[in-house]
């Protein structure tokens, strides 16, 4: 059998998919704050945990979200990750102590390694987690093996996909 190229391992994930997951993830985190159960704010690693942070926002009750901007990928390409926007130091305060992270993903864990030092009482969650991150995130609801490509929904169009066999 030929080898296949990343994206030929690929997961695809719906809109539907998607949240169901993050309310998945939300229900997980519900009560867990450190302010008898309560999380004092959400703060979306951008772009993709702004999706799930709303849906978390929104199933826990929780108003006050900020984000985070870590570029760590160009394109399917990893460089060393880089924050280009911080969220509000008086919403982080000195640790994140109160704060839920979120992201849609951990993939090496170099994004939530760099946020962590940043915020080391902060509590990191996301929908989907590899093997190679998997220590660096708290709660999850999905772990996939290193080699799966994650497709999601906003990066997506509908196309024809030729059978994962080839054709006869």
């Amino acid at each position: 059998m030929a080898e296949r190229l990343p994206h030929e391992k690929g997961f695809h994930v719906s809109w539907d998919q998607l949240h169901r997951d993050a309310r998945a993830l939300a229900w997980r985190l519900d009560g867990k704050g450190p302010d008898n159960g309560a999380w004092k704010a959400i703060v979306g690693i951008t772009r993709g945990g702004m999706v799930p942070a709303a849906i978390i926002a929104r199933e826990l009750n929780i108003r006050i979200i900020d984000t985070i901007s870590v570029k760590g990928y160009n394109h399917q390409t990893q460089s060393d990750p880089v924050v280009i926007k911080a969220p509000q130091d008086d919403l982080m305060g000195a640790d994140g102590e109160g704060i839920l992270v979120i992201d849609d993903l951990v993939d090496s864990g170099r994004t939530l390694e760099l946020v962590r030092r940043l915020y080391p009482k902060a509590h990191f969650a996301t929908v989907y987690a590899k093997p190679k991150g998997r220590e660096q995130v708290d709660t999850f609801i999905t772990e996939v093996s290193q080699d799966t490509w994650i497709f999601f929904p906003w990066d997506m169009a509908l196309q024809y996909v030729q059978p994962y066999r080839g054709t006869d």
